[in-house]
């Protein structure tokens, strides 16, 4: 194996220790009859300084969860409450994964290693713990394509089968299992602060602020500004941001619960997701998703209203006023966002306030006319591209579009008969031929064409007051 180059040493700084007596519960990690390595993401490694390990050490280490030098002793299974679809429920937790490294990455940023499908743990209830080779690869797929289109996603760092037969209600069984890892900004979800509120635990609640106000630093604030207050108003931009990316990405969730929810404002925790097929407000991901709370076009609504739990929460420890104010800030932060994360997509200059609002309107009103959806329109449209304003110059779409400067692009990518797109029946493709003959090129040429357009692509505009 040719080690990956190294952007930092491996620094390990288990801050959560400190912490680790009532935010969770020391756990032991499966006894896996086998530990196949399936995919390590050495991309990601060589920001923390583990790119280097043989494959191995990579399994002992994401497969058989031996402890990291330096790091923790034990793997912690976070506690949390959560409201799941808006009914609360405070007998939730870590019930098929833990957290068991923290460590620093090339920018001197706090990093965890968390785990899923990595056994029982107290808060497992009556499931068994595991996770489906399936539900990995699916993951893998969800944050890759997340990442590529701008959204600040966690990343899926291993994947590990293990050589277990699972039974799931919901897809032929038995069935294949893994235990995955991925790299986060944290693992702190509204749903923990929830449950100190609900303990009226106001010391640990000051703790826990104090925790993520010095470990995932934000914009600049009022000095007057109590702990409690600051942290709102930076979780309130992270999520007005995620809000605006999904959009942009044209990304359904599907399970937008307050324990789903990170402060960092990452994206994580990737069930029954989907891409948009053709835009519809109205789509949906989960199944169980009846009511369509969790829809496409109510995530923004639905990650605001989390922000209010969250606020509700820290009502523990402050007065409503502050808090309120934080929250107000969520609607124009998200439209901001919205433009920002949209010009970026398309290719061109951001104009800013009725100029960008009118060609967002533009470019969804044409592809709910053409029945397109988003991946092929924003390709379609890119502001380079020879013909890129194919659209009627006296179309609404057309006008809008006419003012605009477009970006640079030289990638080849641009070039492409077809854009990228991870719709429901190619990852089902990309599947069957591991699910019938272990045969994972597709899944590889998958991953490698999905890092390519994020490389054409590049970074999107920092989101305002983002570390």
């Amino acid at each position: 194996m040719q080690p990956f180059p190294q952007d930092t040493i491996y620094r390990p700084a288990p801050r959560l220790a400190t912490l680790a007596p009532w935010l969770g519960d020391p756990v032991r990690p499966a006894d896996f009859p086998e530990t196949i390595l399936r995919f390590r993401n050495d991309r990601a490694a060589a920001e923390v300084g583990l790119a280097d390990l043989t494959d191995e050490a990579w399994l002992r280490l994401m497969g058989r969860f031996e402890p990291l030098d330096g790091n923790l002793p034990q793997p912690l299974a976070l506690r949390y409450h959560g409201h799941q679809f808006r009914v609360y429920n405070p007998e939730i937790g870590d019930g098929r994964g833990f957290l068991y490294a923290q460590m620093l990455d090339a920018r001197g940023r706090l990093m965890d290693l968390g785990t899923k499908g990595s056994g029982q743990t107290p808060w497992s209830r009556q499931g068994d713990g595991r996770l489906t080779l399936k539900g990995a690869v699916r993951e893998v797929l969800a944050t890759e394509m997340l990442g590529a289109l701008g959204v600040n996603t966690s990343r899926t760092f291993s994947v590990i089968e293990t050589g277990e037969a699972l039974w799931r209600g919901d897809e032929p069984s038995p069935t294949r299992a893994a235990v995955l890892v991925r790299l986060s900004h944290g693992h702190i979800r509204f749903g923990t602060f929830q449950r100190l509120a609900a303990l009226e635990a106001a010391a640990e609640m000051a703790q826990l602020v104090d925790y993520c106000l010095t470990n995932f630093p934000g914009g600049d604030h009022a000095a007057d500004l109590s702990p409690a207050a600051r942290l709102l108003h930076q979780v309130v931009e992270r999520m007005a941001d995620m809000a605006a990316s999904y959009v942009v990405a044209g990304f359904v969730h599907g399970v937008l619960n307050t324990d789903n929810m990170n402060v960092t404002g990452e994206s994580f925790d990737y069930g029954p997701w989907r891409w948009l097929p053709r835009w519809d407000s109205s789509f949906t991901a989960a199944y169980f998703d009846h009511s369509g709370l969790y829809a496409f076009g109510r995530q923004a609504e639905a990650i605001n209203w989390n922000c209010g739990q969250l606020a509700v929460a820290l009502r523990t420890i402050e007065e409503a006023p502050p808090l309120i104010a934080a929250l107000e800030r969520f609607p124009a932060l998200y439209h901001d966002a919205a433009a920002r994360r949209w010009c970026w997509r398309l290719g061109v200059v951001p104009r800013g306030g009725e100029d960008d609002a009118r060609l967002i309107a533009a470019c969804e009103q044409a592809m709910i006319e053409n029945g397109q959806g988003p991946d092929a329109f924003f390709f379609a449209h890119r502001g380079h591209r020879k013909g890129a304003r194919i659209a009627d110059p006296e179309s609404p779409l057309g006008m809008a579009l006419a003012p605009y400067e477009a970006a640079v692009d030289a990638h080849a990518y641009w070039d492409d008969a077809a854009p990228q797109s991870l719709l429901i029946d190619e990852v089902e493709a990309i599947w069957a031929p591991i699910a019938e003959h272990d045969d994972w090129s597709a899944f590889e040429a998958k991953v490698a064409a999905l890092r390519r357009m994020g490389e054409a692509h590049g970074k999107p505009p920092p989101p305002f007051g983002h570390a």
